[in-house]
């Protein structure tokens, strides 16, 4: 999955000079998680939701009538922003960007292509991109089971096994990290299974027939009314 495909698209940005009181207003009425400071067309900065909420809480743990009067009147973003923040491609993968966000523990990428801003990668891409994977605006039934050995065939061994008890599948995620040292041995890792059935607990009988551990198994019953917006080209 390429982040160009994922991306929001031409985020709204503001300038170093705007004033923070400004910006945070447009990352409340947005819903945003950060805004790229843009001067020309070079990223300069990035302001987070979290630094306008802090330097916010300052001001009112203070009920100074001047400090008041700064925030709203002189503090301005390149005061506050954080510079040369981390950055990712338009080319690069989401899995690339998972990655990084752990290692620099970064909830937000602005997306460079060409040294031009043209996106924001940020935790609510993130949650959609999850959220679709595991299917949660779809009627899915979901079973886990308990981790097995991914050698060649596993993975179509469950999905005749799912689909011989009446289960139209959908996905099989291998999920965990492999802890086995040695590289030509099969992974060992947990597989979650989504499907449509109208008898989850059939799907699960089969699978522990066949030897697989079941660790959980779950009818699907729909009680999101409402799906949220998506970005990009790939959602």
């Amino acid at each position: 999955m390429i982040v160009r495909n994922w991306m929001r698209r031409d985020p709204i940005t503001v300038g170093g000079d705007t004033l923070v009181s400004e910006a945070k207003r447009v990352i409340s009425e947005h819903n945003l998680h950060a805004l790229p400071v843009v001067e020309g067309d070079r990223l300069r900065g990035l302001l987070t939701r979290a630094s306008c909420l802090r330097a916010a809480g300052f001001v009112a743990r203070s009920q100074s009538p001047d400090e008041f009067s700064f925030f709203a009147n002189r503090l301005k973003v390149k005061d506050v922003m954080v510079r040369n923040p981390a950055t990712v491609s338009a080319d690069d993968t989401m899995e690339h960007c998972l990655q990084k966000g752990q290692a620099l523990r970064v909830g937000q990428f602005p997306v460079l292509q060409d040294g031009r801003v043209v996106g924001l990668v940020s935790a609510n891409e993130i949650f959609q991109l999850t959220a679709q994977f595991l299917g949660a605006w779809e009627k899915w039934s979901g079973l886990t089971l308990a981790p097995v050995e991914l050698a060649a065939g596993t993975l179509g061994r469950i999905a005749a096994i799912v689909e011989a008890a009446g289960a139209t599948l959908y996905a099989l995620y291998p999920i965990g990290r492999n802890e086995v040292p040695d590289v030509t041995c099969a992974a060992r890792k947990r597989v979650i299974v989504r499907c449509v059935t109208s008898d989850v607990g059939a799907v699960a009988r089969a699978l522990e027939s066949a030897g697989f551990c079941v660790l959980e198994q779950a009818a699907e019953v729909q009680s999101t009314p409402d799906r949220p917006r998506t970005k990009g080209t790939g959602q």
